[in-house]
């Protein structure tokens, strides 16, 4: 039987919107593996965003100080490349000093972090797993010349995707009409919300039960 693979899949459905005109309000990158997903992500932006649409991308290529396994140094500046055009970049700390070409330290302080978007020069930054006290982790919002920080309580213990749904949700919070800074607040608290019920159920090992929450994470996009 033929093999058809993620790349070939991606770019086909692309121009497929193309060719039928669809177009898209927001679009969100993550995760891609491949240089030419990469690059056919990039022309998915370019051709499919509508007016006033909102890119956003997370490199989702690296953590605690290294690249993953198995994604090139090709990839990684194609990823940086495709940051570096959407309106909103979404890394992490280790992704950010990748980008930045500064460092990476495990612990941080304020004038690392103000270095780190100073050598990134993009206009809205959205860095995650920043925290500069004992047991406290958050999101820093750098919109234009302003700067937020959003902190909330460190969990302990960590479950694979919880990168993915806070982007995930952040973006559509941003659908709802809801600021920046308040759509980083519903993403941050719904995904803490999910790892605290996750955690409740030892017998669940794998991602987090995200389901649970999702009544509070209702309530949070209807409140004004």
């Amino acid at each position: 039987p033929a093999v058809v693979h993620f790349d070939d899949t991606l770019d086909n459905l692309w121009k497929h919107w193309l060719e039928n005109q669809i177009t898209f309000d927001a679009i969100l990158v993550g995760y891609l593996g491949s240089v030419r997903a990469v690059e056919t992500a990039g022309n998915i932006i370019d051709h499919l965003l509508a007016p006033r649409g909102v890119s956003i991308v997370d490199p989702a290529m690296a953590d605690h100080g290294k690249r993953y396994s198995g994604l090139s140094e090709e990839y990684a500046e194609a990823m940086e490349e495709l940051c570096r055009r959407a309106d909103i970049m979404l890394p992490n700390i280790t992704e950010a000093s990748m980008m930045a070409r500064v460092p990476y330290r495990q612990d941080p302080d304020e004038s690392y972090i103000h270095n780190l978007l100073e050598k990134l020069d993009h206009p809205c930054v959205v860095l995650t797993g920043v925290g500069y006290e004992e047991g406290i982790t958050g999101v820093l919002v750098k919109n234009g010349d302003a700067v937020f920080h959003y902190t909330h309580p460190k969990i302990g213990k960590s479950y694979h995707g919880t990168g993915d749904m806070f982007a995930a949700c952040f973006t559509g919070a941003l659908m709802q009409e809801k600021t920046k800074l308040e759509a980083v607040k519903i993403a941050a608290n719904y995904v803490c919300s999910c790892i605290e019920k996750t955690a409740e159920n030892p017998a669940h090992w794998y991602g987090v039960k995200f389901e649970a929450a999702l009544p509070e994470l209702i309530r949070m996009l209807q409140d004004n």
